[in-house]
């Protein structure tokens, strides 16, 4: 029996279908789904934040607006201290005769007055510039404003700039500052941090600790105790409800090299060495976390790193830095 034919029209047909499957040199192929081309994801834009805590800012131009550091005098006949609740940072630094002095931080709050505002140290070039370089001070030593005018800090002194003398307090510890009036004092721009004045984030896991003791001198001590989700500084001298309640307690240890001057009772003037490296403590929830702190110039932002040279971070929030000559000594209790 000789085979089946297929009707013509069939046959073509499939022959077709054969070809098409055989997939000629000149074939136009459909790419699948798998090999599309990749579409372009586009960077998330960070959230605002203040430059001084690293807490959120309510927009890009709150955290661009400038920044004040301001030197207020820290002994007993300043007291009551006021404005230092409203600071963001607050650093206390040796002075002469073994005393300390204040540079409160502000940018993201403003008080209605601050002070008592003292003069000037060469080692606030590194302080100032971070923030934006913008130092208010009642005076100081001539090479020490000519040293810092060097450097590129802009110091508000003298009368004007919201800078006033309140009569009810005896000199030299009654010139007080309306900060307000000091940023809108200053020139289209000026005062602006660039960058995060501490190195922002999530710090590691501590030891426990309830407190710590602080020796500048002989003369100075300072005493923290860890309190209901603060750091308490025991027997300071701000007006009662005008505390600075930190968050964080930060310890840096420190080189001292004379200054080359005196004040005026005779007493040879430190200088704190605010560049190169050295041993801190981050005192944070209340724990404690040991490492390293190093600052490439005196405009540079501080960088740290924890014991085994990883990056540590402060957790955002209110920061009281202790500038700690190599002489004193950080009791853990």
């Amino acid at each position: 029996m000789s085979p089946r034919r297929l009707p013509a029209a069939t046959a073509l047909l499939l022959a077709a279908v054969l070809l098409a499957g055989c997939g000629g040199g000149s074939a136009a192929s459909t790419p699948s789904p798998s090999a599309s081309t990749p579409t372009a994801t586009a960077t998330p834009t960070p959230a605002p934040a203040w430059p001084l805590t690293g807490l959120p800012a309510p927009s890009a131009a709150d955290a661009a607006t400038p920044a004040l550091v301001v030197k207020i005098d820290n002994t007993p006949s300043s007291a009551p201290q006021l404005g230092l609740s409203k600071a963001d940072l607050v650093v206390e630094e040796l002075v002469e005769g073994g005393l300390t002095r204040l540079a409160a931080l502000y940018q993201s709050a403003l008080p209605p007055v601050a002070g008592p505002v003292r003069s000037v140290r060469t080692t606030d070039a590194g302080l100032a510039l971070p923030a934006g370089g913008v130092l208010v001070a009642s005076g100081g030593a001539e090479r020490v404003l000519k040293a810092l005018d060097e450097a590129g800090v802009t110091v508000l002194t003298g009368g004007g700039n919201g800078l006033s003398r309140d009569h009810s307090r005896p000199a030299p510890y009654n010139v007080m500052l309306d900060p307000a009036a000091a940023v809108v004092s200053l020139p289209a721009g000026a005062g602006v941090p660039t960058s995060p004045y501490l190195p922002w984030g999530t710090a590691p896991a501590g030891r426990p600790v309830g407190g710590a003791v602080v020796t500048f001198s002989a003369a100075r001590t300072s005493t923290w105790t860890w309190s209901d989700g603060v750091w308490v500084l025991d027997g300071d001298h701000a007006a009662d409800g005008d505390r600075f309640g930190p968050a964080t307690v930060l310890v840096l240890r420190v080189e001292l090299r004379d200054a080359g001057y005196e004040d005026p009772a005779g007493n040879p003037v430190p200088e704190t060495v605010l560049v190169g490296s050295g041993a801190a403590t981050l005192l944070t929830g209340g724990a404690a976390v040991e490492g390293t702190w190093s600052k490439e110039s005196l405009a540079a932002p501080l960088t740290l790193a924890g014991a085994a040279g990883a990056p540590l971070h402060v957790p955002p929030g209110r920061v009281w830095i202790e500038l700690v000559p190599d002489s004193g000594s950080v009791t853990l209790r």
